[in-house]
């Protein structure tokens, strides 16, 4: 049996959502974006946000063993011959200093502040993709990884389920709108000893391990709605999904452009066959090789933790941004038909299998792809468009909820852009001009 989460008490028309993942424990530093959750969620409501999505990290809280009222967080390449700059150019990766946070206190203040400014949560987890990187130990990424992983699905139900229980003890249930078991689930841990490749091909392989899990959360909560989320759209496997979502979410990042240059560049391949010397013109003059700028084996556990190439990590860390920007925009126009036909396909399918299932639609992130923390691409006046085709699309599918766009979160430069979001936030809401 489904729930509706749109029948939530005070659920709004439309979710509104901000991205604001697991850098609301990582970058909570002196100066830092999430040093004040009020006034981080006090500069959401500005922005025309309701909802914000996170990972809650159930498993660290509550199947880990671990003691989470002190886990310090790290730069990534914190105490290596690399040094503190170590991936200090790639977004969501650029923690600038060591903190030390109660994850459990940190997530009962967010709650606190979410409540006081009249905003829900979506909780997930990022936990077998990457959170555990962030750590300046092994100890959190070695828990989630000696859980069989035929259990992993199951044990985040668990996590999940504890997370509800505390936040209903401590009067906020209320806030907790949606629970999603995981993030992106098929390009992450969860597919281990499937025997598929990461990515769509492993979508129906692991559906039964998410109905199991789907299962448990539903014995120990009934009346919550519980889903899973997807990268991209699974459009070749919608019918494969889990039998009782009680949403569909979905990531739908159409890349196209940046696609092409990911290939061309060899950025999400394997780090032996990757080409410096080609990689030369997108990257700052006075760059290292990739050869050496690598964490040492003491480190190297934190590049298992996550599921982000380190080719690619290199030239977002090291590249002109500039120059990556530009190489983007020159071949803008080849690929602008396909992007912008991909986003409003995929938004369809996503559309109409959720209506075929009585289900909401969400879409969790988006809408061009993985670019480094300095680039502006989607910021600028093309990722900009992309974002305002998405959200009208989304508003004229009858979506419930959807982002701005992945990166409009306090800790991207996008959050600058207020107009951007107001407007983006207007148009989905079924307003014609952005709030005063």
């Amino acid at each position: 049996m489904t729930i509706d989460p749109r029948l939530r008490p005070g659920a709004p028309h439309r979710l509104v959502i901000t991205l604001w993942d697991f850098t609301w424990f990582t970058r909570t530093g002196p100066g830092e974006p999430f040093e004040d959750l009020d006034a981080a969620c006090a500069q959401a409501r500005e922005r025309g946000y309701n909802t914000i999505r996170i990972c809650a990290a159930p498993f660290l809280l509550f199947r880990s063993g671990l003691d989470a009222s002190a886990i310090e967080f790290e730069p990534m390449g914190h105490g290596t011959a690399v040094g503190d700059r170590y991936w200090q150019g790639v977004r969501w990766y650029d923690v600038p200093q060591v903190t030390v946070v109660d994850v459990r206190a940190q997530l009962l203040e967010l709650f606190r502040a979410a409540d006081r400014h009249d905003l829900f949560v979506i909780a997930s987890s990022w936990e077998y993709q990457q959170t555990p990187a962030f750590a300046s130990d092994p100890a959190w990424y070695e828990a989630l990884h000696a859980v069989e992983p035929d259990q992993r699905a199951v044990v985040l139900a668990e996590a999940h389920a504890d997370l509800v229980d505390l936040l209903d003890a401590e009067g906020l249930g209320h806030r907790l709108l949606l629970t999603e078991l995981h993030n992106e689930v098929q390009v992450g841990h969860l597919i281990e000893g499937l025997g598929t490749a990461r990515g769509e091909e492993s979508v129906p392989a692991l559906t039964p391990r998410l109905e199991a899990g789907i299962a448990r959360f539903r014995e120990r909560h009934p009346d919550r709605p519980v889903t899973v989320n997807y990268a991209g759209v699974p459009f070749a496997h919608m019918s494969t999904l889990p039998r009782d979502l009680d949403a569909l979410v979905v990531h739908p990042y159409v890349y196209g452009v940046l696609h092409e240059l990911i290939a061309t560049y060899g950025m999400r391949g394997p780090t032996a066959d990757f080409d410096n010397g080609k990689a030369r013109e997108l990257l700052q003059p006075d760059a290292p090789d990739l050869a050496d700028w690598q964490l040492g084996p003491e480190k190297a556990w934190k590049l298992r933790a996550t599921i982000v190439c380190e080719p690619e990590m290199y030239v977002h860390d090291w590249c002109d941004p500039a120059a990556f920007d530009r190489w983007l925009y020159d071949r803008w126009g080849e690929h602008r038909r396909t992007m912008t036909d991909r986003l409003v396909t995929w938004l369809a399918v996503a559309a109409d299998a959720a209506a075929a299932r009585d289900i909401p639609l969400i879409l969790g992130e988006g809408y061009v792809g993985y670019t480094p923390r300095h680039g502006r691409f989607e910021e600028g006046p093309v990722g900009a468009e992309l974002c305002r085709l998405a959200v009208r699309e989304a508003a004229e599918r009858d979506a419930w909820g959807a982002v701005v766009c992945s990166n409009a979160a306090p800790h991207h430069s996008m959050w600058s852009d207020i107009t951007l979001q107001r407007e983006c936030a207007a148009i989905f809401a079924g307003r014609h001009q952005p709030t005063d």
